[in-house]
């Protein structure tokens, strides 16, 4: 680390671009440790459920590698009509999960774990609505072709090119990119992380 960088203030574990830049917007200093984790629901296990399982999993998996650092972990996951719709495996999966979503509104979970200095866990869950109006076979092949849907809960990216896509979202901006900033800015107060400091004159 050069003498420029500042001092983290907590590991993101997580591999997510996504998720470091906004940490850095919101002006959090971190490393970076990617978790690797199963990804997998268990049997019954309701959405909401699993994306707080997952978020808590990140996080317990990167102490390790914390050095002592307060550890965030998240996890963000589509919903439609009760079905998750994780990172698709390949160009036809993606095409089919994009086909499915458009045209329609479906549910964006985020949640996010912060283990503190002491490790006790503090935790958020944020839910978003978005509509995508409807989307032609010809519009999602294009849209894989351009390779922004790897690696994206539900196959898209609403920072990137699937912003053509998006009608309406109730919610969180942040949240449906991977890291809902209200959420995790009150995870961080709770765990004396300080966010916004006030500059007195």
């Amino acid at each position: 680390m050069s003498m420029s960088e500042p001092t983290p203030q907590l590991l993101l574990a997580s591999a997510s671009p996504r998720r470091s830049a906004l940490l850095t917007q919101i002006g959090v200093a971190h490393r970076v440790a990617a978790a690797d984790v199963d990804e997998s629901a268990l049997p019954h296990e309701s959405p909401q459920a699993l994306v707080q399982r997952l978020a808590q999993s990140k996080a317990q998996a990167g102490v390790a590698l914390a050095q002592g650092l307060p550890v965030l972990g998240a996890d963000t996951i589509v919903v439609l009509d009760g079905v998750v719709f994780g990172k698709p495996r390949d160009g036809a999966e993606a095409q089919a999960m994009l086909l499915a979503l458009g045209g329609r509104e479906h549910e964006v979970y985020s949640a996010v774990t912060l283990l503190d200095a002491q490790r006790k866990a503090h935790q958020s869950l944020s839910r978003s609505l978005v509509r995508l109006r409807p989307i032609s076979v010809d519009e999602a092949h294009a849209y894989w072709r351009s390779g922004e849907p790897q690696g994206k809960a539900g196959g898209y990216a609403i920072q990137g090119l699937a912003a053509l896509f998006i009608e309406s979202l109730q919610g969180s901006y942040s949240g449906v990119m991977g890291l809902p900033l209200y959420e995790t800015s009150g995870l961080l107060h709770a765990a004396g992380i300080v966010v916004l400091p006030v500059v007195r004159s």
